[in-house]
């Protein structure tokens, strides 16, 4: 291959392989918008109100619990506004957030928490994946999984 049509080629595969990426920037930008929709939540968790924890989550949530359960939307807030699943506190620990396009984010942490469930103290340690979509220009969680830690 002669030199001329070795730089042409490189020149073309740069300019392609510069068309399918990310928006400079926006992977970066979004990072922080993620963290604070998940801190949103935890607080949401926590303190629980339909109208805080139905503006975090998608309408067709997902919510994979550590022993098999996995709730919608409705079930899920229905869950923590009458006590059946009841956080006194929540702890964030080795989080991870990588935004994979304009509108969709993974994020992973540790989570350690005291419960209340129906009124039983207790207490999880527990690992989570959750899917963050960019919906309505907010983030929301449109899919959890827990295992225990």
């Amino acid at each position: 291959m002669s030199v001329k049509k070795f730089f042409l080629v490189a020149a073309a595969a740069a300019m392609f392989s510069g068309c399918a990426m990310v928006p400079a920037g926006s992977a970066a930008s979004a990072e922080p918008e993620v963290a604070a929709a998940a801190e949103r939540l935890r607080i949401a968790m926590i303190d629980p109100t339909a109208a805080s924890l139905g503006a975090l989550v998608a309408d067709d949530l997902s919510y994979g619990h550590s022993g098999g359960k996995v709730d919608t939307k409705a079930s899920f807030i229905a869950d923590l506004m009458d006590g059946k699943s009841d956080f006194v506190t929540i702890t964030i620990t080795e989080q991870t957030i990588k935004v994979v396009d304009a509108n969709t984010a993974i994020v992973r942490h540790a989570l350690a928490a005291d419960t209340n469930d129906s009124g039983k103290p207790g207490k999880v340690a527990l690992k989570i994946l959750g899917v963050w979509q960019k919906q309505g220009g907010a983030w929301k969680l449109l899919a959890r999984q827990a295992v225990r830690a």
